[in-house]
C-alpha cells in the first residue's frame, strides 16, 4: 500500500479533529452552551470486572440498538463495516464475516452472548454467520488479541452479539419491546423484527422474531471488475490468435459457438432470505439470576460470483425455491439452505466467600446444518456442525487486586458430505484455564495482566489426530488523569491452533473457485502484539484518541497459490481450479485507528449536533517481503448528525484507498468514496411510542459508486450493492 492514501486520510482526520473547535466558535456564547453528557459504554465481552470503553487499553466499542438498525444489512460483516478497524469478507448479501485489523475468519471469534456461534462460517467465506444482529440489543467489538478471555481463536479480536434473551435484571416496565420494519430499493427487499419482554414477579419472558426477503441486488455496472475484464480480454485474444487458422461452425461468420454474456446492473444469484424465532425465560433474584433460551434460524441464499455448468439454471425471482424451473443448456445457480437450533443456559450470583465475589456460568448447545444446492431439488454438498461450549468465571478480590479465574471447554464436530466436500469429518475438543488481575491506585495509575492455558485436540477421519498446547498472556499499564487524558500500553503473547481447513482441507472449493489443500503437519501460530493508546475527552463535548499496534506472527498461516500431487505429478490446477495451499511463514502487521468526535447541544440552526471521524490502516507482509492476501486499505469515515427533536438528519462519507499491494494470485483493488444520507421523524416527540420510535428514510451509496472490498475473495466478481433507498419504521414500546 502506498503511503499517499495514508497521509491523506491522516490529514483528513486531523482536519476533522480541528473542525469542532471552529464549529464551537459559531455558538453565540460557548460558556452558556451546556455540553451533552456522554457516558462511556460498559463492555461485558472481556475477562474480569466489567469496564468502560474509556478505561480500556485496547480499542473496544459497542454498537447500540439504534446504530444497529441504522447500519443493518443482511450479514454481520457488512453491518459492522463502517466501524473503526472493521472490514468485511463480503460474499454478497448473506455471507460476510467481520475482519478486524486485517485479520478475519479463523482469527476473529464471533460470539452470541459470550459463547461461540458453533457454525461453519469460519471454514469458508460463503458460509453465513449464525447471527447477524437484526434482533440484537448490542454488538461489542474487541479489536486486537482477546485470547486471554476466549482462547486462541480470538487472536485477532472478538465480535459479541448480545440478544438479551436471558434477562439478568428485572426490566423497569412490566412489558416492553420493539418492532422494526424496512424496505430496500436496491434489492426490492423487506426486513423486519419484533421483540418483547414480559415481567411476572421474579420471572422475565423474552420473545424475538425476524424475517428478511431480499432479491438479487443492483450494482453500478459490470459484476466483473475492469481489471479482471481486461485480463480476460488478453487471455481471449491470445486464445483467438492460437486458433485463428481453425475452421468454425456457423453461417454468420462468428469465430466461436458461444459468446459469454457479461453480468451487469444486477448481480445474479445474490438473493437472501432469513428467518429467526427465539424465546427466553429467566428467574431474577436479589443477588442472582438463571435463565434458558432457544433460538431457531433458517436462511436461503444464492452464491454469487460463480456457477456450476451442469446444464440448468436457478432463477430466484418470483418463484418458490423448491419449484424453480430451469432450462437445458444454461448454467445452474448454486444456493445454500441453512438452519441452526441453539440452546443457551446462563446463571450468575453475587457471593461472599472470602476472596470470591461472584460467579457466572454459560452453556450453549447448537445443531447447525446447511446444504449447498447445485439447482432446486439437486442437493450437492452438506455441512453439519454440532457441539457444546461452556464457560465458568469466578470474580476475585485479593486486597486491592480485582480479577477473575475461570474455565472454558468446547466439544464440536464439523463434517461435510458430497462431491464438493473439501474436508472430512473433524472433531475438535478444547479445555482452557485462565486467570486475570488488575489494580488501580488513587492517582489513576493501573496495571493489569493474566495468563491462559488451552489444550486443543483435532481428530480427523482421514489424517488422524493433532494435539496443541497453547499459552497466552498479557500485561498492561495505564494512567488516566482527572483532566480527561488516558494513556496506556499493553504487551500480549497469543497462541492459536490451526483450524480444520488449515490442517485437513483437500478438495475442490467451488464457492471460492479454488482447489484447497491443507497441511496436517502445520504447527501452532504465535503472535506477539504491542499496542499503545492515547485518548482525551474534555468537558466541552470534544474527544479524540488513537490506538496503534504492531504484531509479529511466528508461523502465520495463510492461503496462497501452489502445487499439489495429482496423478503422480505436481500440478497447479485440478479439475479446472487453481490449487491453493495453506502455508506458514513469519509475518508482521502494523496499523491503528485514529478517531475524534464532538457534540454540542443547542448549536447552530437550533439543533443538537454530533460529528465523528476516524481513519484505520494496516500494513501486513511476510518476513520475506511478500504481501499477505485480503488486507484492507486505509479507510476514512466521517459523519455529521443533527437532532431538532421532532426531526433528525445526517450524512456520512467513507473514503477507501487503493489496495495496490496485492498478494500472489490477487489483483489490485481500486478505492472508492461513498456518501450516505439519513432523515428521521421522531414519533416519540410527536406523542406516539417511547423514545426511539421514529420513521426513517436513508439513501445509501448516493452516487452509485462501484465498491469492491479488498478483504473479499470474490472482490473482482462480486461488488457491493449500488444506490439504495431504504425507508422504515422503528417502534419502541
Amino acid at each position: 500500500m502506498s503511503p499517499k492514501p495514508l497521509r491523506r486520510a491522516f490529514a483528513a482526520t486531523l482536519l476533522l479533529s480541528a473542525c469542532p473547535l471552529a464549529f464551537a466558535q459559531s455558538v453565540d456564547t460557548a460558556s452558556e452552551t451546556e455540553a451533552p453528557e456522554r457516558l462511556s459504554t460498559v463492555i461485558v465481552s472481556g475477562v474480569g470486572p466489567q469496564r468502560e470503553t474509556d478505561e480500556m487499553i485496547g480499542n473496544a466499542s459497542a454498537v447500540t440498538r439504534e446504530d444497529i438498525v441504522q447500519s443493518l444489512q443482511a450479514s454481520l460483516g457488512n453491518t459492522l463495516d463502517n466501524q473503526p478497524g472493521v472490514s468485511t469478507t463480503h460474499f454478497g448479501q448473506a455471507a460476510s464475516r467481520p475482519v478486524l485489523r486485517g485479520l478475519g475468519a479463523e482469527r476473529v471469534l464471533v460470539l452470541t452472548n459470550g459463547i461461540g456461534v458453533i457454525d461453519a462460517s469460519a471454514a469458508s467465506p460463503d458460509h453465513q454467520v449464525a447471527s447477524d444482529g437484526i434482533d440484537a440489543d448490542k454488538i461489542e467489538i474487541l479489536r486486537g488479541p482477546a485470547a486471554l478471555a476466549y482462547g486462541g481463536q480470538a487472536i485477532g479480536g472478538v465480535v459479541n452479539v448480545i440478544d438479551g434473551l436471558i434477562a439478568e435484571e428485572i426490566p423497569d416496565e412490566p412489558m416492553s419491546g420493539e418492532a422494526y420494519g424496512a424496505y430496500n430499493s436496491v434489492n426490492d427487499g423487506t426486513e423486519g423484527a419484533v421483540k418483547g419482554k414480559f415481567v411476572a414477579g421474579p420471572f422475565v419472558f423474552s420473545l424475538s422474531a425476524s424475517k428478511r426477503d431480499f432479491d438479487n441486488y443492483d450494482i453500478p455496472g459490470f459484476a466483473e471488475s475492469s481489471r479482471l475484464r481486461a485480463l480476460e480480454g488478453e487471455d481471449h485474444h491470445d486464445e483467438e490468435h492460437d486458433h485463428e487458422d481453425e475452421d468454425h461452425e456457423g453461417e454468420d461468420g462468428h469465430d466461436h459457438e458461444h459468446e459469454e454474456e457479461e453480468i451487469r446492473d444486477t448481480l445474479e444469484n445474490s438473493f437472501a432470505e432469513t428467518e429467526s424465532l427465539a424465546a427466553g425465560f429467566s428467574w431474577v433474584g436479589d443477588n442472582a439470576f438463571a435463565g434458558l433460551a432457544i433460538r431457531r434460524q433458517t436462511a436461503l441464499y444464492g452464491l454469487p460470483g460463480h456457477s456450476h455448468a451442469h446444464g440448468e439454471e436457478h432463477d430466484h425471482e418470483g418463484e418458490d425455491h423448491d419449484e424453480h424451473e430451469h432450462e437445458e443448456g444454461e448454467e445452474e445457480m448454486p444456493f445454500i439452505d441453512l438452519e441452526q437450533t441453539r440452546y443457551d443456559f446462563r446463571a450468575g450470583a453475587d457471593i461472599d466467600g472470602g476472596p470470591f465475589t461472584k460467579v457466572a456460568a454459560n452453556i450453549s448447545i447448537a445443531d447447525y446444518e446447511h446444504i449447498e444446492f447445485e439447482a432446486p431439488g439437486e442437493p450437492g454438498t452438506r455441512y453439519v456442525s454440532d457441539g457444546a461450549e461452556g464457560r465458568v468465571e469466578v470474580g476475585t478480590l485479593f486486597g486491592e487486586w480485582e480479577g477473575a479465574i475461570g474455565f472454558q471447554t468446547l466439544d464440536k464436530s464439523l463434517n461435510a458430505f458430497g462431491d464438493e466436500a473439501f474436508i472430512t469429518k473433524t472433531d475438535t475438543k478444547s479445555s482452557g484455564l485462565f486467570a486475570y488481575q488488575t489494580r488501580e491506585w488513587d492517582g489513576g495509575f493501573g496495571v493489569e495482566g493474566g495468563l491462559r492455558y488451552d489444550a486443543v485436540e483435532l481428530q480427523n477421519a482421514t489424517f488422524g489426530k493433532r494435539n496443541f498446547d497453547l499459552v497466552s498472556g498479557s500485561f498492561g499499564l495505564h494512567q488516566h488523569w482527572d483532566n480527561g487524558w488516558f494513556v496506556g500500553t499493553q504487551l500480549s503473547v497469543t497462541e492459536r491452533a490451526p483450524t480444520e481447513s488449515e490442517l485437513f482441507a483437500n478438495g475442490a472449493h467451488l464457492a471460492t473457485s479454488q482447489y484447497e489443500v491443507g497441511n496436517s503437519s502445520t504447527k501452532k501460530e504465535r503472535g506477539l502484539n504491542l499496542e499503545g493508546t492515547v485518548r482525551w475527552r474534555g468537558d466541552n463535548g470534544f474527544g479524540f484518541g488513537a490506538n496503534l499496534f504492531h504484531a509479529d506472527f511466528d508461523g502465520f498461516i495463510y492461503l496462497t497459490p501452489g502445487e499439489t500431487l495429482e496423478g503422480g505429478a505436481l500440478v497447479d490446477e485440478v479439475d479446472g481450479l487453481p490449487v491453493f495451499l495453506f502455508q506458514q511463514e513469519d509475518a508482521g502487521f502494523t496499523g491503528g485507528e485514529i478517531y475524534a468526535d464532538y457534540e454540542v447541544t443547542d448549536g447552530p440552526l437550533g439543533a443538537d449536533w454530533r460529528a465523528t471521524a476516524n481513519v484505520d490502516f494496516v500494513s501486513a507482509e511476510l518476513d520475506d517481503g511478500g504481501n499477505l492476501p485480503l488486507i484492507p486499505p486505509v479507510t476514512f469515515n466521517a459523519a455529521l448528525d443533527g437532532d431538532w427533536g421532532l426531526w433528525k438528519a445526517g450524512a456520512s462519507v467513507t473514503v477507501a484507498g487503493d489496495q495496490d499491494d496485492p498478494a500472489e494470485g490477487e489483483l489490485p483493488t481500486d478505492g472508492y468514496t461513498t456518501l450516505d444520507l439519513r432523515g428521521a421523524f421522531s414519533l416519540a416527540d410527536a406523542g406516539f411510542g417511547r423514545e426511539g420510535t421514529e420513521l426513517f428514510i436513508e439513501a445509501r451509496n448516493v452516487t452509485d459508486e462501484e465498491v469492491r472490498y479488498a478483504t473479499s475473495v470474490l472482490k473482482d466478481t462480486v461488488p457491493a450493492p449500488g444506490r439504495n433507498i431504504r425507508g422504515g419504521i422503528r417502534l419502541v414500546f
